[in-house]
């Protein structure tokens, strides 16, 4: 009856050990699940890796509002980073950039510059960041590029250079305008962008007021205050066709998310699924680096050039996005573009992917680039190396035909 007893606990433990292994699996694939995000696009980027993590509609052409002036900001802090631009310069408001002198801006959302101000171009960046000021963009595009429409020319070209296939601007602030438009995709790029590039910049996006003419506003971003996410940036915006959006950026443990959401239904509910995003983000994925930036991953043969190898690696942003928990159980394997690698060879000239999988699923993939530039050989090397690349092919020709005949 004993031995009976202990069988029976040994099976009962045996289903419960599996049952255990088979939860465990189904919680798992739901953690990895991304949640309901109630807007009519949503995207999470891993800002180091540039993975997009979940997304919903991400591509969808939407109206972007006041989101337009992160592509101002950045057209504007390139200028700035280049000395282009000093952000001591003042410029002298005329009627175009007052809501005094021009209709469209009445009842918007303003910096309330007059007819006449003289500001600096630091203050008006700080009116158009932090107070979403259309008035402080249309002077800062006026100033800087002469017009609004040749401002509006250098954002498209900016867009085009960033990969932005889903975006038209046709403003320098974002109110309604006929054909212009954004994706959630987009928006994620740009804003990368933004953050790694321009650091001075994007630091502005994190304060929370600005006082211009007594007159003290305060950022529209209200997860600044939050108490839960480390959020610094970056942009609120709506409109009647648009709806409620947001683009936000928040560090966690020394790792960045941007989140957008976009066409939300209430002001509300775009914090809310942002908030829902990013913590979703956080706590299911992290962010590693197998192969270093400066480190040699592997070296190839190389023909006709002045050296015999050279070193390859996963480029100048080799990290990778992850499920939580299984970054040793990262797997990595390469494909070359091409059998052999001829010289010349540029440093970070791409020659293959790097793939990166965890078990049967592939998770990443980035570029494989030449780390150290390979000149071309003199004369009696090129010829040799022609001489003894035939050989090899030749070899491999017949060493495949013995096989084909064997089998």
């Amino acid at each position: 009856m004993k031995g009976l007893q202990v069988v029976g606990g040994l099976v009962r433990a045996l289903v419960a050990g599996l049952l255990v292994q088979y939860t465990n699996a189904v919680n798992a694939q739901e953690y990895l699940a991304a949640p309901g995000i109630a807007a009519q696009a949503w995207l999470l980027m891993d800002h180091e890796s540039g993975e997009v993590l979940a997304q919903g509609n991400a591509d969808a052409r939407l109206e972007p509002a006041s989101l337009v002036k992160i592509m101002t900001s950045y057209v504007v802090g390139q200028a700035l980073s280049s000395g282009a631009l000093r952000g001591r310069d003042r410029v002298t408001i005329d009627n175009a950039a007052s809501a005094a002198g021009n209709a469209q801006l009445q009842g918007s959302s303003l910096m309330f510059l007059k007819p006449g101000d003289r500001v600096t171009i630091d203050d008006l960046n700080k009116g158009m960041v932090i107070q979403s000021g259309n008035d402080a963009c249309i002077a800062l595009a006026n100033y800087l590029a002469g017009s609004e429409q040749a401002f509006v020319d250098a954002m498209n070209e900016q867009a085009r250079q960033l990969g932005m296939f889903n975006t038209r601007f046709k403003t320098v602030h974002g109110l309604a305008a006929e054909g212009q438009y954004s994706s959630a995709r987009d928006m994620a790029l740009l804003s990368r962008a933004l953050i790694e590039q321009l650091p001075a910049e994007y630091a502005l996006y994190r304060e929370r007021g600005f006082s211009f003419n007594q007159v003290q506003q305060y950022n529209r971003n209200r997860l600044l205050w939050s108490t839960s996410l480390a959020v610094d940036g970056l942009k609120t915006g709506n409109s009647s066709a648009g709806g409620y959006s947001l683009v936000t950026s928040a560090q966690l443990y020394g790792r960045r998310l941007i989140a957008v959401v976009l066409g939300a239904e209430s002001s509300p509910l775009r914090f809310q699924e942002s908030v829902k995003l990013l913590k979703w983000g956080f706590r299911t994925f992290e962010t590693i680096t197998p192969i270093k930036a400066d480190d040699v991953f592997m070296s190839k043969r190389v023909w006709f050039g002045d050296a015999r190898q050279v070193k390859l690696n996963a480029g100048a942003h080799p990290a990778i996005s992850v499920p939580y928990g299984q970054a040793d159980a990262v797997q990595i394997s390469t494909i070359l573009d091409s059998p052999e690698l001829h010289a010349p060879l540029q440093a970070g000239q791409v020659v293959g992917v790097v793939s990166f999988q965890v078990g049967d699923r592939h998770i990443a993939e980035k570029p494989l680039v030449v780390m150290e530039a390979v000149a071309e050989g003199g004369w009696f090397s090129r010829a040799w190396d022609f001489l003894l690349l035939k050989v090899y092919q030749w070899l491999g020709v017949c060493l495949l035909c013995a096989g084909q005949e064997g089998s």
